[in-house]
């Protein structure tokens, strides 16, 4: 699995997000990448290699801007090539950019279709590439010229859980516009948003884990709900929309069993308590075998 990260803030993100990749870091060891976005112009910089040794000074300075995601990443679908290390990035329409954790179990269907239907070529064989291309197409559907509001952005998320098969944890950004997160409709990856209050205004961090929130001084805020979208805009205003038909909650077992960290809390359960708790389970299984 992996770790991923946004952030919507009134200063410079970069530190921020690889400050949040490093509490993340227990969910990817193979790759790492931040994409900001400055103005209606993204900066990214992504590589092979734990997130301490692939971003030097040069890098971070490279990434200016208020806004960014970021992934540390666990290959679980294609390979460990650096091209499929994430962000991913389109230039249409408007330009995105995103992040991924999970799997799609229709990838290759979807990528015919893609490729037969909306004309859009997939250039890895990372299924989150193929996310980001029905993402892209659907928002093109759903915006009217250069307009772009909250309700078409969720207009397409809908249609995208339509399409879509699997388990996603999403965090992406449209240039210019603000930042987007959303979960696939069984919850199977974790997803929470925090907030942190300033002089300057409320600012957003949406994260894999609630850890990389407390670590930073952000808030809890809530879990993102199952087939849930969130969209907070360059302005720092949120908007959220349930976005699947019928939404239920399936949280992976393995967060709680091995990919978590013991100190976060997942859809209102405490990581440390629950394996506790399966200890015990257990344990009395044993004694009674």
């Amino acid at each position: 699995m992996c770790g991923i990260v946004g952030v919507v803030s009134h200063s410079p993100v970069n530190q921020l997000i690889y400050d949040a990749l490093l509490l993340l870091q227990h969910r990817g060891q193979d790759a790492a990448g931040i994409a900001t976005n400055h103005g209606s112009t993204f900066s990214m910089y992504k590589a092979n290699g734990l997130v301490r040794d692939v971003f030097r000074t040069r890098n971070m300075r490279s990434l200016p801007g208020n806004s960014g995601i970021g992934q540390c990443r666990y290959p679980t679908a294609g390979s460990s090539s650096e091209e499929e290390a994430q962000p991913f990035y389109v230039n249409a329409p408007f330009g995105i950019t995103l992040a991924h954790n999970g799997n799609l179990t229709n990838a290759e269907q979807l990528k015919i279709d893609l490729f037969k239907n909306d004309r859009r070529h997939i250039n890895t064989d990372s299924d989150s590439e193929v996310l980001l291309n029905v993402l892209a197409h659907e928002i093109q559907q759903c915006s009217i010229g250069l307009s772009l509001d909250a309700g078409a952005i969720f207009n397409a998320v809908t249609t995208l859980h339509k399409r879509v098969r699997g388990s996603y944890a999403v965090v992406a950004q449209i240039a210019g516009y603000g930042l987007l997160a959303f979960r696939d409709p069984y919850g199977i990856r974790p997803l929470c948003i925090g907030f942190a209050d300033t002089e300057m205004g409320p600012e957003y961090l949406v994260a894999s884990e609630s850890v990389a929130l407390e670590g930073l001084g952000f808030h809890f805020l809530r879990d993102v709900m199952p087939g849930e979208a969130i969209f907070i805009d360059n302005d720092g205003k949120l908007y959220n929309q349930q976005c699947a038909e019928n939404p239920t909650l399936n949280p992976c077992a393995f967060e709680f069993v091995y990919l978590a960290r013991p100190d976060s809390v997942i859809d209102g359960a405490s990581v440390y308590a629950t394996r506790l708790k399966m200890g015990e389970y257990l344990a009395d299984k044993i004694k009674q075998e």
